[in-house]
């Protein structure tokens, strides 16, 4: 999940300017990358991510889906976000790629991989959503949050959902300092409301075969641990076979204050 910069098309070459360096780590395998986003969010999300995966050689592609970005439309539907990633894929011819979801791009990636299996050689879910089939995001939530979600799409006049900044502090960037924290705030957009209530027809990804991967950040604090919710081992467990890597870092602040580290998470889950 998570924030919105003005968005040019195409590759992000340069990192953000919110970043504040982009370390280099040692790898021996280069590799393709699809990074797919999460709600209130865009493709700048990772930029920090993308400049050190490609400071080793690798090649990085960060995709906008609709609704999101500089797109004005909010009026979309799951289906139309899954359609931007795949229409992407294709128009750039590209095969043998890691596709790599965060958040609610987890779902996306699920659905994705439905339609084009044959190019994507892992996925790799990142604190994400892995739907059962017929699920919606909003039915992994507990009741509470659910609620308050429903609340907040109630009062916009255009079907989103803006985060107001103590849940934001509370639960995206728990580890990040309270100064960070409003810097990260400023670029927060309302979310398009309906893809996250939409119930997903999934029963073709669980038939995939593809290798999968989850990375847990477990001071990631969006979804509560334990009581039949939470992003490991509840959500990752339903990929069956899966490779797990951990970190210690929460649901957003590592992609602007150690890029490095979280690339690093990523490349580990990724390669063969």
């Amino acid at each position: 999940m998570l924030f919105v910069f003005p968005y040019h098309p195409g590759e992000n070459q340069i990192p953000n300017p919110y970043y504040r360096f982009v370390p280099h780590f040692r790898q021996y395998q280069r590799l393709t990358f699809v990074l797919v986003h999460g709600s209130w969010a865009d493709a700048h999300f990772w930029d920090g991510v993308a400049a050190a995966l490609r400071s080793q050689g690798n090649i990085v592609y960060t995709p906008e889906y609709a609704g999101h970005g500089t797109d004005p439309n909010k009026n979309v539907t799951h289906a139309m976000i899954t359609k931007s990633v795949v229409d992407f894929i294709k128009h750039l011819n590209l095969h043998d790629f890691i596709l790599v979801g965060h958040s609610f791009g987890g779902s996306v990636i699920q659905k994705v991989a439905e339609q084009i299996p044959d190019r994507i050689k892992r996925l790799v879910f990142w604190d994400a959503f892995v739907l059962k089939d017929g699920q919606s995001v909003v039915d992994e939530l507990p009741p509470q949050t659910r609620k308050g979600f429903e609340q907040l799409r109630a009062m916009s006049n255009d079907d989103t959902i803006m985060l107001p900044f103590d849940l934001f502090r509370a639960l995206f960037v728990n580890t990040a300092t309270t100064e960070d924290a409003r810097l990260f705030y400023t670029s927060v957009a309302p979310e398009p409301a309906k893809p996250l209530f939409e119930k997903l027809d999934l029963k073709a990804f669980y038939a995939l075969t593809t290798p999968k991967s989850y990375v847990y950040f477990y001071q990631d604090n969006v979804m509560p641990q334990g009581e039949g919710y939470g992003w490991n081992p509840h959500m990752s467990m339903r990929l069956g076979l899966f490779r797990l890597i951990v970190g210690d870092g929460d649901h957003f602040t590592d992609t602007r204050t150690r890029p490095a580290y979280l690339a690093k998470k990523i490349y580990d889950a990724s390669r063969d």
